[in-house]
């Protein structure tokens, strides 16, 4: 029988759970046979109960069926979060097909190797992001590109405003592209009169999201209907704070497992209603909380950070909030002490709540419990997931108070990485308890009671805005460009984003460091990497530290620009 001390901490929290062997849409299906007059969605006025989310959901699958698309065939979601995107992502599993979410700012390079890993056969966009795939898509299996736009989900007076503020703004696309739009789309499917809903059981494969693995390399993680289905089963038990009818400020991005699979899939199903929020800045944040007055918000550091230097929430804007959770980075104690007294002063009586997951349990496996906290503690697992620490590099447990790496057995543990039994086989390891355990590749301490403590993270990785960057693919990037000898990246500390992204490079011989080189640079880089993973400085050196074997020593650069921030802080004082 495995250990779980942390169950006599759970109160009125179940120690299992009951999972239905059924899709992801057909368990949202059940809220809405339960809740069909609740809202299952709202953005920007316009709204849509469970009975109408479901039937645009049939259209939806109606429509993918007529272009051919049949179960198994892999889709990409390249979207922010605006109701066609979720409508879209529960039509594809109603189809039997599988998801794959990409993110809506990844730059062409990336968009390339998503939709070809995944062996996409269709994909879904907005119109602002035509060009990118336009150019990228005759290297890929891709047969129907499928555009969108904001506006398309809007009311006339609302589609005024978009057009005025950023609609213009979009470059046309030609009108001999070969696409179909949203609107086209919905047409063929009101056309389609065969069969067109595929039963399928809860570890059939449904969703692919992307993560750096164990490596720090990007690797697409095929999920499954339980692994979502549980999620937001164990999310709701846990978080023991959610009632049908309330709302939840949908703002963490749908292509990440916390925006998807607890900003959507988990609040839709337990009959709450989604506010999507298709885009987050720090400036606009506290007037979306004091406007739409959700009872639940999840989101990353970051986030919460943002709430702190609000400017518009009054005394007691955040009466309104019955549930408060941090994840996709460490919540240092510090902030968390703000953000309470933050909350308390603000009419809130809940305290926020740290979370710790993995991509490849889709996202939270562990949560602070409702009315307990240790400080600096992640929380205790969720029902029927396990957690052990291990000696890194081995599946020997260590006692209870030592770090290790953290590994993870539950349901919602992934099927595998796409395309990679290597590093599947090196996160998923059967152990001699007979039990297939996740090693996360992240350092960890569990105390007596079987409260978890996040310390590091094994791989090398950057967190920017709860964004993870992996240096080594941005390092390849950097070096493809032709005045490139050897760069190497950095996380420098950053009071807003955690940390952002610093490049050294040092270029071939014979070749100055002047600014046009520098352009050059930036311009190749903004092509191919992300914006959220764009350095903020290309620094150019003539050698790069080493290790004793010869690697190059980021720590020692790190520890530079610690020290630099350091005088500069000094020097203000």
């Amino acid at each position: 029988m495995m250990k779980a001390p942390w169950l006599k901490f759970y109160n009125s929290v179940p120690h299992h759970l009951d999972y239905p062997d059924i899709s992801i849409f057909e368990l949202m299906e059940k809220a809405a046979e339960k809740y069909p007059d609740h809202i299952a969605y709202e953005f920007f006025g316009t709204t849509a109960t469970y009975t109408q989310f479901v039937e645009e959901v049939h259209q939806c699958a109606k429509a993918l069926k007529s272009l051919g698309i049949k179960e198994e065939d892999r889709v990409t979601i390249c979207l922010p979060n605006v109701p066609q995107a979720i409508i879209m992502f529960y039509a594809i599993n109603m189809i039997g097909a599988i998801a794959n979410m990409v993110h809506p700012l990844a730059a062409e390079g990336e968009i390339r190797f998503f939709l070809k890993d995944s062996n996409s056969v269709a994909a879904i966009t907005l119109d602002a992001f035509y060009e990118k795939f336009s150019n990228v898509i005759k290297d890929t299996n891709v047969k129907y590109l499928i555009i969108t736009s904001i506006k398309d989900k809007l009311n006339p007076l609302k589609t005024l405003g978009y057009f005025v503020t950023k609609g213009r703004k979009i470059k046309p696309i030609p009108r001999n592209a070969d696409l179909i739009y949203w609107k086209d789309f919905l047409e063929i499917g009101e056309r389609y009169g065969f069969d067109y809903i595929v039963r399928r059981k809860g570890n059939d494969p449904a969703v692919i999201l992307y993560s750096g693995g164990t490596t720090g390399t990007t690797k697409g993680i095929l999920l499954t209907n339980l692994n979502f289905n549980a999620l937001a089963l164990q999310t709701i038990a846990m978080g023991d704070c959610a009632s049908p009818g309330d709302s939840m400020l949908s703002i963490m991005p749908i292509f990440h497992g916390f925006g998807l699979g607890i900003g959507i899939h988990t609040m839709l199903v337990h009959g709450c209603k989604c506010i999507l929020i298709p885009a987050f800045s720090a400036q606009t944040f506290g007037t979306l909380l004091k406007k739409n007055q959700p009872n639940h918000i999840a989101g990353v550091p970051t986030l919460y950070e943002a709430l702190l230097r609000s400017k518009k929430i009054k005394k007691n804007d955040l009466k309104c909030l019955k549930g408060v959770f941090c994840g996709g980075d460490s919540l240092s104690v510090e902030l968390k002490k703000k953000v309470d007294a933050f909350l308390k002063e603000h009419g809130a009586t809940v305290q926020i709540r740290e979370g710790y997951g993995t991509t490849e349990c889709v996202t939270a496996s562990c949560l602070t419990p409702k009315n307990y906290y240790r400080e600096g503690s992640i929380g205790l697992p969720f029902p029927d997931t396990y957690y052990k620490i291990v000696k890194p590099n081995t599946q020997e447990e260590v006692p209870y108070g030592t770090e290790g790496e953290i590994c993870i057995h539950g349901p919602t543990v992934m099927l595998g990485y796409i395309g990679n039994p290597k590093e599947t086989a090196h996160a998923l390891q059967i152990h001699p308890d007979g039990l297939t355990w996740l090693h996360t590749g992240d350092l960890g301490v569990m105390d007596e009671d079987g409260f978890v403590y996040f310390v590091q993270r094994l791989k090398r990785v950057i967190i920017s805005s709860g964004y993870s960057i992996y240096p080594s693919q941005l390092e390849n990037i950097i070096d493809a460009h032709e005045a490139v000898l050897m760069s190497t990246v950095i996380g420098v500390d950053d009071p807003y984003k955690i940390q952002k992204v610093k490049a050294f490079i040092v270029l071939k011989p014979n070749i100055s460091p002047t600014e046009e080189v520098r352009e050059s640079i930036r311009k190749h880089c903004e092509k191919n990497i992300a914006k959220y993973a764009m350095p903020y400085e290309f620094e150019f050196r003539e050698s790069l530290p080493k290790t004793l074997v010869g690697k190059v020593a980021y720590t020692i650069l790190e520890a530079e620009e610690r020290e630099k921030e350091e005088r500069r802080r000094n020097n203000r004082e």
